[in-house]
């Protein structure tokens, strides 16, 4: 359960900056479908057959055909879907859909959320949704999480809400091979729609839930959006409903305050119920009129109204610092009202949306990786952000004191297309590109996940998104997209673009002294210098070249070897390289791989370790042979294709995808990366300078400063583990970096290939033999090598201050030795930390309200040590800092005493099994468990369910207790607390 928010805000990690925009506020579950960027292959889409003729050569003054003979032409729904509306005006949507088979996907939608509040209901929408989890009229106090954790559904990913501004939105997976299980979640659908109960006593342990869900949002980045999210909302009530409200609200609100909402809001007129999975409809829809007819709708309803975005003359200016940001950033934003997809004209003006938004953007990308890059991250477009409110966008993200010349770069490129248009040849390939992509899912149409499937048509009734089949968006790619022309596209931002009227300008950044933002006054004087450059054209650099001009020499199979239990065929090639084949219907076009050596930056020394700890990352980034990777990405446009090398502290090895007709692509991608791994010193700068600009205030950020002192106390310092400063940076040098990169490829003697898909022996064998037979082989023995940067023993007790957030961060780590090669022992600690995931979030967010959420993590270990470690995590009000680490202590100690209870266990093994008979029919699951297999020499055989469930069965509360026993009975313990307020320290 969280909250959502839709405006773009970006978030940059270390290593890499992601080219995407994420969406701004909404409390729980994470958005399924974003709407800023969208391409042709997410947009909702069209469900006709390919068009004759759409009358695109001709173009009014706005790029539009006139009188579009696709306007007015309806967009229709998927035929797989069945929809009705019952008598009180709720909406129904039922879809068979066996992936995965046995489970059914449930959701309610409720077309009400924080924009619906009155003014003494700020964050009650959201505390609403948290309340439909505490009390029901069939399922009392936490009965529903109970009885859904016994029945095999995981809390989090299988039963979760959010609230956004408009809506919120329950889902719920559950079983469908028992028509009671099935039934039941009806039933909590039905719940959930009208017989919340709002206990008081549930209220009032609830306040503390949402209290910790909102300080875990408190940082520099929400400080800050308070400040601008005003500016951008101009005289718009979303300004005053952020989803996660405020804290005297939460916490004084009368409970019928909270009721009101309830009872105003939640009626079958504002609803949907959506059921998609492995059903009969005839009997679901029986259901849907039996259970929800019966609700009624309100004598006096509230009116539902729509709040707008009023229009200003004048640019509006934002400039916020705060001393704990760590990037600089700047948007320009033009405001515009939405414009729905409502037809086949909306519907091809929303093509033409994409096309100009990914072709600015790739240039964007493409200069950000030049030698001194303007920004870290930069990004144009057009798109939704909130309500019936779009924007065209110009942002960007640099260091500190770089944002002018960053926001500069961006504008510029902005003003060079309104100039000069795109080329060509930019068009014609992202044309192609959008068409495989759509191909691609369109031979997926019978493997979509049910859950994706269900949030479509969650949005359909909430923003009426059309939504046909993957079928019919690739005929009607093919239908439309020829008819767009160049001079269409190059003419779209004029209605973008405004001079002044609905334009605002947000820059944040560092306080810091010597380190200013620029004031309005600068910006507005950077906006006009821009537009009156003289800027030249851009040039499509195109190569002609062939991705592998000489072809390797090939091997062949040397010993074959199956499993036939598991579907398994090894091959040992003549070259030495192992290969792991493991052919699947679970997807139909889709190709998965892994390959993995063991030595990795283990093997080198400390003067070497920061460019061997870079080097797979700087090498992917540069490209292949004689392609830079703008060149490399433009060659591969059109291809579902992806391989990238990866190097970790004890492996080296590769990873990727294809489909099926790129299979040969993705071959020969693993050979070049083998074999000609490319130098290129203009991408080494950019990411050095962009990685050092990232680093540049990374422990201003108190999450950053936490993780690294945790670091530094857990490991004492040692160089392999903590964050990397901009000093150390600059010793990665690009001699050793292909040095090192080159030595952990030179040999694949000792190299296992894991290929799961939808491929047989017969159809790969040829490519396999080709392209991994071809690859080098000297035959070397060698091994990982132990650095010794092992946890700290003994027992440590760190408290220090730092932020400003009135919150608290609390890790404690157990660590201690473990026969790893007891495989019933592994599954006993995995099982033990289950039923400790269960026991703290009971006791330590739903009995006492302390936090939003308690993490329980570990695993046993067999290299570079046979040992294990454990760890629990959670922030906190300060002053229940104590009392938390108490709980969390006494539920451990109660465990290790006392043993889980039979009910305890119970949902544990039930989770397990389902998840296993899940994960089985997923093709990531084989690949990422066969590497793991292979790697520490298990049976494969092991995997399947048969040779799993009796672990399962078996499971008893001893085998719990004693395995607490030895993991929390350890003398190693470390326990770290953060406290808010300036820097200071207290060891014991």
């Amino acid at each position: 359960m969280n909250y959502k928010v839709s405006i773009a805000f970006i978030s940059i990690v270390l290593l890499a900056c992601t080219p995407k925009q994420a969406n701004f506020l909404s409390v729980d579950a994470p958005l399924p479908e974003a709407t800023a960027m969208a391409s042709i292959s997410e947009q909702p889409q069209l469900s006709t057959p390919p068009l004759e003729s759409t009358g695109g050569n001709q173009t009014d003054d706005k790029g539009m055909a006139p009188q579009d003979p696709l306007q007015g032409q309806p967009i229709p729904m998927d035929p797989r879907v069945r929809m009705g509306k019952l008598a009180n005006g709720m909406h129904y949507y039922i879809q068979q859909n066996q992936k995965p088979e046995n489970r059914a996907e449930l959701r309610l939608a409720v077309a009400a959320g924080s924009i619906n509040e009155d003014d003494d209901q700020l964050g009650l929408a959201h505390f609403v949704e948290h309340m439909a989890f505490n009390g029901t009229k069939n399922f009392e106090k936490s009965e529903l999480v109970d009885y859904l954790q016994s029945v095999g559904t995981k809390f989090g990913p299988d039963l979760n809400a959010y609230t956004s501004f408009d809506e919120t939105v329950y889902m719920l997976q559950v079983r469908t091979d028992s028509q009671d299980l099935f039934d039941k979640g009806m039933l909590i659908l039905e719940d959930w729609a009208h017989a919340v109960t709002f206990e008081d006593e549930e209220i009032d342990k609830e306040r503390g839930v949402v209290e910790s869900e909102l300080r875990s949002g408190l940082s520099a980045d929400e400080r800050m959006r308070n400040e601008y999210l005003p500016v951008i909302f101009y005289n718009s009530k979303y300004a005053n409903r952020i989803p996660i409200g405020t804290r005297e609200i939460i916490n004084g609100a009368p409970y019928e305050t909270l009721r009101r909402f309830y009872q105003d809001w939640y009626r079958p007129d504002l609803m949907a119920v959506v059921v998609v999975g492995d059903i009969d409809p005839d009997a679901v829809e029986a259901s849907i009129k039996e259970r929800f007819s019966q609700l009624e709708n309100p004598e006096d309803p509230r009116e539902r109204e729509k709040f707008g975005f009023p229009d200003h003359d004048e640019t509006l200016v934002s400039i916020t610092s705060d001393k704990e940001a760590t990037f600089t950033t700047a948007r320009v934003m033009y405001k515009h009202d939405h414009k729905p997809v409502n037809d086949l004209g909306d519907y091809r003006r929303s093509i033409v949306q994409s096309l100009y938004n990914r072709m600015l953007n790739n240039r964007l990308d493409e200069l950000r990786r030049k030698a001194e890059p303007p920004f870290l991250f930069g990004y144009s477009g057009y798109g939704r952000e909130v309500g019936d409110l779009d924007s065209y966008t110009a942002y960007v993200s640099t260091g500190e004191g770089e944002v002018m010349k960053g926001l500069e770069a961006v504008l510029r490129e902005n003003r060079r297309v309104n100039l000069h248009g795109f080329t060509a040849t930019e068009l014609e390939r992202t044309k192609i590109e959008m068409l495989s992509e759509l191909e691609t899912t369109a031979k997926e149409e019978d493997k979509m996940e049910s859950g994706s499937l269900s949030m479509r048509y969650v949005y359909h009734f909430l923003n009426n998104n059309p939504v046909p089949s993957p079928t019919q968006r690739w005929q009607l790619g093919q239908a439309l997209l020829p008819t767009i022309e160049l001079e269409e596209i190059n003419r779209i931002a004029d209605e973008w673009i405004t001079d002044g009227s609905n334009r605002v300008i947000v820059v944040t950044g560092p306080e810091k002294e010597g380190v200013p933002l620029p004031t309005k006054e600068e910006i507005f004087a950077l906006v006009d210098k821009v537009e009156e450059e003289d800027i030249e054209a851009y040039v499509d650099e195109v190569s002609s070249v062939p991705l592998l001009e000489e072809m390797p020499k090939g091997g062949s199979v040397a010993e074959v070897k199956k499993i036939d239990a598991v579907g398994i065929t090894e091959w040992n090639l003549s070259n030495g390289v192992k290969v792991v084949l493991k052919p699947t219907d679970f997807q139909n076009d889709e190709i998965s791989f892994t390959a993995f050596s063991p030595g990795g930056t283990s093997i080198y020394p400390d003067d070497t370790y920061r460019s061997a700890s870079m080097a797979s990352y700087i090498i992917s980034q540069s490209g292949i042979a004689d392609f830079n990777l703008v060149q490399l990405e433009k060659m591969l446009a059109g291809k579902q294709v992806q391989v990238g090398p990866y190097i970790s502290e004890l492996e080296e090895g590769l990873q990727g995808f294809s489909t099926i007709k790129d299979l040969e692509s993705m071959f020969q991608l693993i050979y070049l990366y083998f074999t000609d791994p490319r130098r290129d010193e203009e991408t080494f700068t950019s990411l050095i300078t962009r990685q050092k600009q990232i680093l540049q205030n990374i422990h201003v950020n108190p999450n950053y400063y936490f993780q690294d002192k945790v670091n530094e106390i857990k490991y004492k310092g040692h160089l392999r583990r903590g964050i990397p400063t901009t000093e150390e940076m600059d010793e990665v040098s690009l001699d050793q970096v292909e040095e090192v990169y080159r030595d952990r490829f030179a040999d694949a003697s000792d190299f296992t290939f894991v290929i799961v898909g939808n491929f047989t022996p017969e159809s790969i064998q040829p490519l396999v033999e080709k392209y991994l037979g071809g690859l080098p082989s000297i035959k070397r023995n060698e091994t990982w090598k132990d650095v010794h940067a092992d946890i700290t023993p003994g027992k440590i007790t760190d408290r220090f201050s730092y932020g400003q957030a009135p919150k608290a961060q609390v890790q404690m780590t157990w660590s201690g030795d473990f026969d790893w090669d007891d495989k019933l022992a592994r599954y006993h600690f995995g099982s033990m930390l289950d039923v400790l995931r269960n026991k703290l979030r009971e006791s330590m967010r739903e009995d006492q309200g302390g936090v939003y959420g308690v993490g329980i993590s570990g695993s046993p270990s067999k290299f570079p040590k046979e040992n294990y470690s454990v760890i629990v995590s959670f922030n906190a009000e300060p002053d229940q800092v104590d009392t938390l680490i108490a709980t969390a202590k006494k539920d451990i100690m109660h465990v290790m005493e006392e043993g889980p209870t039979e009910e305890d266990l119970v949902k544990v093994r039930e989770v397990q099994r389902q998840e296993r008979i899940k994960n089985l029919k997923e093709n990531s699951f084989w690949v990422n468990s066969l590497k793991a297999y292979y790697h520490y020499d298990l049976d494969p055989e092991q995997l399947l369910l048969e040779n799993y469930e009796p672990y399962v069965k078996a499971l008893s509360p001893e085998d719990v207790q004693e395995m607490a026993k030895k993991v929390f009975g350890t003398d190693n313990f470390i326990e770290i607390v953060m406290m808010p307020g300036e820097a200071a320290d207290t060891k014991e």
